[in-house]
C-alpha cells in the first residue's frame, strides 16, 4: 500500500512505481554542496534588497533544486520566495516562474507545520499569476508546476477551507481551460497527476467530481494528452495513494462517490484505459488495506464494481476485435496492455473467461510480440529497416509490460483454473499455434539475421526465451489442474500430446534448468507412454524428412541457402523428438517408425553436433531394444532392414562425425536383441572389421614421421579394433552364464573364427607389423562389399 507518510514527493513516487524516468525538475545527478545552497539563497535575498533580478540570480534557483532531496525550505525562505514573486518592482524572466514554484512546494512538503499565513498569502500570488498574468507566462512547465503547488496546498492539513477552494478552483480551471499545455509527450504528466492526487486527497468535497472528471477524461480530449501503459501505471497508484489517504482520514464519503463516479456511471468523456487503472487502483487498496470502518458489504460492493467495470472493458474488446487483435488498433493494445498490467497489480481477482482471453491476447500479441517482430524483420528492405526494428526490439525489452511478464503470467495461468472448460480449450489452442508460428518464423529470421544482424537477433531471442518461460507455467497449469481432476484419459492424452508438441517448437529457446519444466515434462511422457493412439499422434507431429531438408515455407532465395545443419532452430526441435520418442517408442507401430522416425534418425546421425548425433544413436538403440513381450515378427523384420543401413551410415561419418561412444552402443544393441543367425549380425562385424582395415591401412601407408600426425586416425582404427573385442563377449556361445541355446549352433562357426582372428590380432599388436598383420588377415575374409544375399549364402 502508498503510504501516505513515506510518500515525501508524489510525483517522485508515481514516476519510479511506473518505471518513467525521473524529470529533470525533481532530481539531478550533482546535487549542490552545502556552500553553493547557503550562497544561493543569500543571492536572492540581495535580489530582493536591490528589486533586482540578474542572470546570476535565475542561476541561484538553479542550484537550489539540483538539491531537491536534500534541500529544506523553511517559512522565511519561503517568505524570501513570495516577497520576490509579488515585488511590483523585479521584473522576472518567465523562466523562473516555474522554479519559484518549485521551491514553494518543496516548503509545503517538507514542513511539519508551514505557516497557514504564509500558504494564504501563496495562494493570493498564485491567483494573480494564473488570472492576470497567465497568458503571457504561460508554459507546460509553468502549467504542470502551478497544478502540483495548488493540489500539494489543497492538501494541508491545517490550512484553512475557504484556502483550500480557492486552490481548487484554479487548479480546476487550468486543467479545464490549458490542458493542451500538458503537450502531447506529456512529459510533465506525473506532476500533473500529483497535483490531481493531493487535490483528490484534501479533506473537503469541493469540486471533487470536477477533478475526477479531468483525471479519467483529459485523454480523450482534442490536443490533450496521448495514453500510455506508464500514464496508465501512474493512474492506478495515484488512485491507491488517494484512496489510502482517504482511509487515514476516515473520509469514506469520497470513496463512495469515486466509486459511483468513475465505475458505476458511464460518462462518454472518460477513456478506457484511465478507468480500468483506476478500478484496479480501487482493488489493490482493498486486496491490501485493512478497511476499518467499511463494513463488509461495502468492501464487496466496491470490489464487485471494479471487477465489473474491468469484466466490461474486456467483454468489449472481445466482441469488437477478437483475441487476435489482427488490426494491431493501437487503443485495443493500448487497453489490453492496461487491463493485464492491471490485474497483475491488483491482487486477487475474480476469475473470468473475458479477462483469460485478454490476458492471453495480451501475452501473445503486446508482451511477447514476436509474431510481429518476425514479419517486420522479413519485410526489412535494407540494413537501415533493420536498425528500426532493433531499436523496437530494445525498447520493447526495456518496457514496463514486458518486465511484468511474469506477474501476469501467473494471473493468467489463475483465471484459466477456474473459468469455463470452452474457454480453458480456446486458450490452450491459442497457446499451441502460438508455438508452431514462433518455431516457423524464428527459424527464418535466424536464417536470415545470423551472421549478418547478430545483436538484433540476440535480443529478439530475449523475448523468445520469456515467451518460452510462459509457455512452461501455462503448461505446468494445466497438467495441475486436468491430471488432478475429473478429466477423462482422453483429455489427459491429448493436452499431452499438444504439449510436448510445444515444447519441441520451443526446445531451441531453453537456456536454463526449470523445475517446472522438468516436472511438467514427466507428466505428460507418463501420461504419452500409456496409449499407443497419443504415442503415434506425437511422433507424427514431428516434420517430415522433406520439410527437414528443403527448406519448407521459407522463400525461394533462402531456401538456396539454406543447409538443415545450419539450422538450430529446427535441430534444437528434433533433438527433443529424439530424446522423448525412446520413452514411448514401445508403442510406435512398424509403419510409422518406418515412414517417420527412421529417416530422421538416420538423417541427424549426420549432424555435426556430437550431442544430436548421439541422442540419434540412443533412438536406435531403444527401437533395437524395443518389443520383447509381444508378437515382433514385423518389428524384427524392421530391426534387421534398418542394421544395414545403420552400419552405413555409422561408419560413413566415422571417425569425423559419428561419435564411437553412439556407435559401439548401438552396436551392442543390436548384438544383443536381433535373432540367432541373423544376417544382419554378421554384416555388422564384417563391416566394423572392413573399416578397421581401411583405417589401419591408411596409417601404415603413411611415412614413420608422419604417424604423429595421424594419431587421431589411429585412435579410431583402435577404438573399432576394441568394439569387436568387445563383440564376443556379447555374441560367445561358450561363455558360462550364456544360455542362449538358441544362438549357440548358428553362431558357433563364425564366432571361433572371428576369436581366433582377434586372439591373434592381440597376441602380436605389440609392433606395427602385427598389426598390420592383424589387418591382413582381417581384410582376406572380408574383401568387397557384401550384400544381403551373399551374406545369407556365406552363413
Amino acid at each position: 500500500m502508498a503510504k501516505q507518510a513515506i510518500t515525501l514527493f508524489l510525483e517522485e513516487w508515481l514516476r519510479n512505481i511506473s518505471g518513467c524516468s525521473s524529470n529533470v525538475n525533481s532530481t539531478n545527478s550533482s546535487s549542490s554542496s552545502a556552500r553553493a545552497i547557503i550562497q544561493a539563497w543569500a543571492e536572492l535575498r540581495d535580489s530582493l534588497q536591490n528589486q533586482s533580478f540578474q542572470p546570476h540570480h535565475l542561476q541561484s534557483l538553479k542550484t537550489l533544486l539540483n538539491s531537491q532531496t536534500s534541500l529544506h525550505v523553511a517559512d522565511p525562505q519561503a517568505k524570501i520566495v513570495l516577497s520576490i514573486l509579488s515585488s511590483p518592482h523585479i521584473s522576472l524572466p518567465n523562466e523562473s516562474y516555474p522554479l519559484f514554484l518549485r521551491l514553494l512546494y518543496i516548503w509545503v512538503r517538507k514542513s511539519f507545520k508551514p505557516s497557514n499565513d504564509l500558504i494564504d498569502s501563496a495562494v493570493e500570488v498564485l491567483s494573480h499569476l494564473f488570472n492576470a498574468q497567465f497568458d503571457s507566462r504561460k508554459s507546460p512547465l509553468l502549467f504542470s508546476e502551478g497544478v502540483l503547488l495548488l493540489g500539494a496546498f489543497a492538501f494541508v492539513p491545517s490550512l484553512s477551507e475557504g484556502s483550500k477552494t480557492v486552490c481548487l478552483d484554479m487548479l480546476c480551471r487550468l486543467l479545464e481551460e490549458e490542458y493542451r499545455l500538458i503537450g502531447s509527450p506529456g512529459e510533465h504528466i506525473s506532476d500533473v497527476l500529483a497535483g490531481i492526487g493531493y487535490a483528490l486527497s484534501s479533506s473537503v468535497n469541493v469540486h471533487y467530481v470536477r477533478i475526477l472528471d479531468s483525471l479519467l477524461g483529459i485523454w480523450g480530449k482534442e490536443g490533450g494528452p496521448c495514453g500510455s501503459i506508464t500514464h496508465g501505471l501512474m493512474i492506478l497508484h495515484l488512485i491507491e495513494w488517494v484512496l489510502s489517504s482517504l482511509i487515514n482520514i476516515r473520509c469514506f464519503e469520497k470513496i463512495n462517490v469515486f466509486a459511483h463516479e468513475a465505475l458505476e456511471t458511464s460518462k462518454a468523456n472518460y477513456v478506457p484505459f484511465a478507468i480500468v487503472m483506476a478500478a484496479a487502483g480501487l482493488l489493490r487498496v482493498v486486496n491490501r488495506t485493512k478497511m476499518n470502518g467499511l463494513g463488509f458489504d461495502t468492501v464487496s460492493k466496491l470490489r464487485g464494481s471494479a471487477e465489473d467495470r474491468i469484466e466490461s472493458f474486456a467483454r468489449d474488446i472481445i466482441s469488437r476485435n477478437g483475441v487476435t487483435n489482427a488490426d494491431n488498433d493501437p487503443t485495443c493494445s493500448l487497453l489490453l496492455q492496461c487491463i493485464s498490467l492491471a490485474l497483475a497489480r491488483s491482487g486477487l481477482v475474480s476469475s473470468c473467461a473475458p479477462l483469460l482471453m485478454c490476458l492471453a491476447s495480451a501475452l501473445l500479441n503486446e508482451i511477447f510480440p514476436l509474431r510481429h517482430l518476425y514479419a517486420k524483420v522479413l519485410d526489412f528492405p535494407h540494413r537501415n529497416s533493420a536498425r528500426l526494428g532493433h531499436d523496437e526490439v530494445k525498447k520493447h525489452l526495456e518496457s514496463v509490460l514486458f518486465k511484468e511478464a511474469g506477474a501476469i503470467t501467473s494471473v493468467f495461468c489463475n483465471q484459466y483454473v477456474s473459468v469455463d472448460v470452452e474457454s480453458k480449450g480456446v486458450v490452450e489452442n491459442l497457446i499451441w499455434d502460438y508455438c508452431q508460428d514462433i518455431y516457423l518464423g524464428h527459424r527464418q529470421v535466424a536464417l536470415m539475421l545470423r551472421g549478418k544482424e547478430n545483436e538484433l537477433l540476440g535480443d529478439t531471442e530475449k523475448i523468445a526465451e520469456s515467451a518460452f518461460l510462459m509457455v512452461v507455467l501455462f503448461a505446468l497449469a494445466i497438467t495441475k489442474h486436468k491430471f488432478n481432476s475429473k478429466s477423462t484419459q482422453e483429455t489427459q492424452w491429448d493436452v499431452s500430446v499438444h504439449i510436448l508438441v510445444s515444447f519441441s517448437c520451443l526446445e531451441y529457446f531453453r537456456r536454463i534448468r526449470l523445475p517446472e519444466y522438468m516436472d511438467t515434462i514427466r507428466g505428460v511422457v507418463a501420461s504419452v507412454q500409456g496409449n499407443e493412439s497419443a504415442c503415434v499422434s506425437f511422433v507424427e507431429s514431428m516434420p517430415s524428412y522433406m520439410d527437414m531438408t528443403n527448406g519448407t515455407n521459407f522463400s525461394l532465395s533462402q531456401k538456396l541457402e539454406y543447409v538443415w545443419s545450419n539450422d538450430g532452430v529446427q535441430t534444437a526441435r528434433i533433438l527433443f523428438y529424439l530424446r522423448v520418442i525412446p520413452t514411448c517408442i514401445e508403442h510406435v507401430p512398424c509403419l510409422t517408425l518406418r515412414k517417420v522416425v527412421a529417416p530422421t534418425m538416420f538423417l541427424y546421425m549426420g549432424h555435426p553436433n556430437g550431442k544430436v548425433a548421439r541422442a540419434s544413436h540412443s533412438m536406435f538403440v531403444a527401437f533395437m531394444s524395443s518389443g520383447k513381450d509381444l508378437d515382433q515378427d514385423e518389428r524384427v523384420s524392421l530391426k534387421e532392414q534398418l542394421v544395414f543401413y545403420y552400419m552405413q551410415r555409422s561408419l560413413l561419418g566415422y571417425p569425423a562425425i559419428t561419435p564411437f561412444e553412439g556407435m559401439a552402443s548401438g552396436v551392442a544393441a543390436l548384438v544383443r536383441h536381433l535373432p540367432a543367425g541373423s544376417p544382419a549380425i554378421f554384416y555388422c562385424i564384417h563391416s566394423l572389421v572392413e573399416k578397421g582395415s581401411r583405417l589401419c591401412g591408411e596409417i601404415f601407408a603413411q611415412e614413420a614421421d608422419l604417424l604423429r600426425n595421424r594419431q587421431g586416425d589411429s585412435d579410431a582404427c583402435k577404438k573399432i579394433l576394441e568394439l569387436l573385442l568387445r563383440l564376443i563377449s556379447l555374441v560367445d556361445i561358450q561363455v558360462a552364464e550364456s544360455d542362449d541355446v538358441t544362438r549357440k549352433p548358428t553362431l558357433v562357426s563364425w564366432l571361433q573364427s572371428l576369436s581366433y582372428l582377434c586372439a591373434q590380432a592381440t597376441s602380436e599388436s605389440s609392433t606395427p607389423k602385427g598389426v598390420q598383420k592383424e589387418v591382413n588377415m582381417t581384410s582376406a575374409h572380408s574383401t568387397g562389399s557384401l550384400s544381403l544375399t551373399r551374406l545369407n549364402a556365406r552363413l
